[in-house]
Protein backbone atom coordinates (compact mmCIF):
# COMPACT_ATOMS: atom_id res chain seq x y z
CA UNK A 1 0.00 0.00 0.00
CA UNK A 2 3.10 2.38 0.45
CA UNK A 3 3.52 5.23 2.90
CA UNK A 4 1.07 5.36 5.42
CA UNK A 5 -1.82 8.67 4.46
CA UNK A 6 -3.95 10.05 7.31
CA UNK A 7 -7.57 10.26 7.42
CA UNK A 8 -8.19 6.74 5.82
CA UNK A 9 -11.84 6.60 7.17
CA UNK A 10 -12.34 10.38 5.17
CA UNK A 11 -10.83 8.64 2.10
CA UNK A 12 -12.88 5.09 2.54
CA UNK A 13 -15.93 7.47 2.74
CA UNK A 14 -14.84 9.28 -0.53
CA UNK A 15 -13.90 6.48 -2.40
CA UNK A 16 -17.09 4.51 -1.45
CA UNK A 17 -19.09 7.60 -2.23
CA UNK A 18 -16.96 7.59 -6.31
CA UNK A 19 -17.85 4.22 -6.96
CA UNK A 20 -21.10 3.63 -5.97
CA UNK A 21 -21.92 6.72 -8.06
CA UNK A 22 -19.92 5.60 -10.62
CA UNK A 23 -20.90 1.86 -10.86
CA UNK A 24 -24.04 1.47 -8.43
CA UNK A 25 -23.81 0.05 -5.15
CA UNK A 26 -24.64 -3.45 -5.84
CA UNK A 27 -21.79 -4.01 -7.94
CA UNK A 28 -18.63 -1.95 -5.76
CA UNK A 29 -16.77 -4.76 -3.70
CA UNK A 30 -15.26 -3.76 -0.30
CA UNK A 31 -12.05 -4.49 -1.90
CA UNK A 32 -12.54 -1.74 -4.58
CA UNK A 33 -13.28 0.58 -1.82
CA UNK A 34 -10.47 -0.01 -0.11
CA UNK A 35 -8.02 0.03 -2.97
CA UNK A 36 -9.42 3.26 -4.63
CA UNK A 37 -8.54 5.12 -1.12
CA UNK A 38 -5.24 3.23 -0.60
CA UNK A 39 -5.60 1.20 2.14
CA UNK A 40 -6.39 -2.47 2.73
CA UNK A 41 -9.37 -4.09 2.96
CA UNK A 42 -8.65 -5.44 6.63
CA UNK A 43 -8.42 -1.16 7.36
CA UNK A 44 -11.60 -0.95 5.36
CA UNK A 45 -13.34 -2.97 8.30
CA UNK A 46 -11.57 -1.51 11.06
CA UNK A 47 -13.52 1.49 10.30
CA UNK A 48 -16.64 -0.36 8.99
CA UNK A 49 -18.90 -3.00 9.59
CA UNK A 50 -19.71 -3.88 6.46
CA UNK A 51 -20.04 -2.03 2.32
CA UNK A 52 -23.55 0.18 3.61
CA UNK A 53 -21.84 1.17 7.01
CA UNK A 54 -19.60 3.87 4.90
CA UNK A 55 -22.60 5.55 4.34
CA UNK A 56 -24.23 5.45 7.98
CA UNK A 57 -20.78 5.36 9.80
CA UNK A 58 -21.92 8.65 11.61
CA UNK A 59 -25.50 7.41 12.87
CA UNK A 60 -24.98 6.64 16.62
CA UNK A 61 -22.88 10.21 16.95
CA UNK A 62 -25.56 11.54 15.29
CA UNK A 63 -28.25 9.78 17.01
CA UNK A 64 -26.37 10.99 20.47
CA UNK A 65 -26.28 14.66 19.60
CA UNK A 66 -30.51 14.63 18.98
CA UNK A 67 -30.84 13.29 22.24
CA UNK A 68 -28.00 15.34 24.10
CA UNK A 69 -29.70 18.58 22.85
CA UNK A 70 -33.13 16.84 23.72
CA UNK A 71 -31.92 16.48 27.54
CA UNK A 72 -30.05 19.65 27.60
CA UNK A 73 -32.80 21.96 26.69
CA UNK A 74 -34.25 24.34 29.44
CA UNK A 75 -36.71 22.46 31.43
CA UNK A 76 -39.21 25.45 30.45
CA UNK A 77 -39.26 24.60 26.91
CA UNK A 78 -41.74 22.82 25.53
CA UNK A 79 -40.94 18.92 23.65
CA UNK A 80 -41.80 20.00 20.02
CA UNK A 81 -39.64 23.13 20.29
CA UNK A 82 -37.00 21.15 22.10
CA UNK A 83 -37.12 18.71 19.60
CA UNK A 84 -36.87 21.41 16.57
CA UNK A 85 -33.92 23.17 18.68
CA UNK A 86 -32.34 19.72 18.70
CA UNK A 87 -33.35 18.74 14.69
CA UNK A 88 -31.47 21.98 14.06
CA UNK A 89 -28.20 21.67 16.34
CA UNK A 90 -27.47 18.50 14.54
CA UNK A 91 -28.17 20.23 11.05
CA UNK A 92 -24.61 21.99 11.70
CA UNK A 93 -23.07 18.30 10.83
CA UNK A 94 -24.14 18.75 7.62
CA UNK A 95 -23.13 22.67 6.71
CA UNK A 96 -20.80 22.84 3.90
CA UNK A 97 -21.61 19.40 2.82
CA UNK A 98 -24.52 19.83 0.47
CA UNK A 99 -23.13 18.48 -2.67
CA UNK A 100 -21.58 15.00 -0.69
CA UNK A 101 -24.70 14.88 0.82
CA UNK A 102 -26.68 14.40 -2.08
CA UNK A 103 -24.45 12.50 -3.44
CA UNK A 104 -24.76 10.08 -0.60
CA UNK A 105 -28.48 10.34 -0.90
CA UNK A 106 -28.89 9.96 -4.52
CA UNK A 107 -26.89 6.44 -3.93
CA UNK A 108 -29.42 5.83 -0.90
CA UNK A 109 -32.75 6.65 -2.91
CA UNK A 110 -30.97 4.27 -6.06
CA UNK A 111 -30.84 0.76 -3.69
CA UNK A 112 -33.87 -0.44 -2.14
CA UNK A 113 -31.10 -2.24 0.72
CA UNK A 114 -30.25 1.40 1.53
CA UNK A 115 -33.10 2.98 2.00
CA UNK A 116 -34.52 -0.18 4.26
CA UNK A 117 -31.39 1.03 6.47
CA UNK A 118 -32.52 4.69 6.44
CA UNK A 119 -35.81 4.04 7.65
CA UNK A 120 -34.35 1.72 10.29
CA UNK A 121 -31.99 4.74 11.06
CA UNK A 122 -34.70 7.16 11.22
CA UNK A 123 -36.57 4.43 13.87
CA UNK A 124 -34.04 4.57 16.00
CA UNK A 125 -33.78 8.00 16.22
CA UNK A 126 -37.25 8.14 16.29
CA UNK A 127 -37.15 5.40 19.58
CA UNK A 128 -33.97 7.31 21.12
CA UNK A 129 -35.79 10.61 21.08
CA UNK A 130 -39.24 9.53 22.66
CA UNK A 131 -36.93 7.85 25.68
CA UNK A 132 -35.19 11.26 26.18
CA UNK A 133 -38.33 12.99 26.16
CA UNK A 134 -40.24 10.27 28.80
CA UNK A 135 -36.90 11.20 30.80
CA UNK A 136 -37.79 14.83 30.90
CA UNK A 137 -41.01 14.02 32.18
CA UNK A 138 -43.14 14.07 28.83
CA UNK A 139 -45.45 10.97 29.41
CA UNK A 140 -46.90 8.60 26.83
CA UNK A 141 -48.36 9.41 23.87
CA UNK A 142 -47.37 12.58 23.86
CA UNK A 143 -43.67 11.82 24.00
CA UNK A 144 -43.65 9.21 21.33
CA UNK A 145 -45.79 11.28 19.41
CA UNK A 146 -43.02 14.01 19.73
CA UNK A 147 -40.67 11.97 18.69
CA UNK A 148 -42.19 10.70 15.68
CA UNK A 149 -43.09 14.46 14.50
CA UNK A 150 -39.68 15.44 15.20
CA UNK A 151 -37.91 13.10 13.06
CA UNK A 152 -41.17 13.85 10.56
CA UNK A 153 -39.93 17.39 10.00
CA UNK A 154 -36.19 16.34 10.25
CA UNK A 155 -37.10 14.34 7.40
CA UNK A 156 -39.59 17.04 4.74
CA UNK A 157 -36.71 18.98 5.73
CA UNK A 158 -34.09 17.29 4.58
CA UNK A 159 -35.25 16.53 1.54
CA UNK A 160 -36.25 19.45 0.66
CA UNK A 161 -33.19 21.13 1.54
CA UNK A 162 -31.25 18.58 -1.07
CA UNK A 163 -33.69 19.56 -3.71
CA UNK A 164 -33.28 22.90 -3.10
CA UNK A 165 -30.46 24.87 -4.99
CA UNK A 166 -28.64 26.45 -2.21
CA UNK A 167 -31.30 29.37 -1.40
CA UNK A 168 -31.75 28.25 1.66
CA UNK A 169 -29.59 25.86 4.56
CA UNK A 170 -31.32 22.97 6.67
CA UNK A 171 -32.20 24.77 9.55
CA UNK A 172 -34.04 27.32 7.95
CA UNK A 173 -35.99 24.15 6.50
CA UNK A 174 -36.36 22.39 9.72
CA UNK A 175 -37.82 25.56 11.05
CA UNK A 176 -40.06 25.88 8.07
CA UNK A 177 -41.36 22.57 8.16
CA UNK A 178 -42.39 22.93 11.99
CA UNK A 179 -44.70 25.84 11.27
CA UNK A 180 -46.04 24.02 8.73
CA UNK A 181 -46.93 21.27 11.20
CA UNK A 182 -48.50 23.65 13.44
CA UNK A 183 -50.48 24.97 10.84
CA UNK A 184 -51.73 21.89 9.61
CA UNK A 185 -52.48 20.89 13.73
CA UNK A 186 -54.72 23.78 14.39
CA UNK A 187 -56.49 23.58 11.32
CA UNK A 188 -57.67 20.23 12.58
Amino acid sequence: MGRWKPDARGRLEQAALDLYGERGFEKTTVAEIAARAGVTERTYFRHFADKREVLFGGSGELRDMLTGAVADAPASTPPLEATADALETISAVFRGNLDRTRRRQAIINANPELREREVIKMAAFATALAETLRQRGVPDPAAALTAEAGIAIFKIAFERWIAAPGEKELPEFIRESLNELKAVTAAA
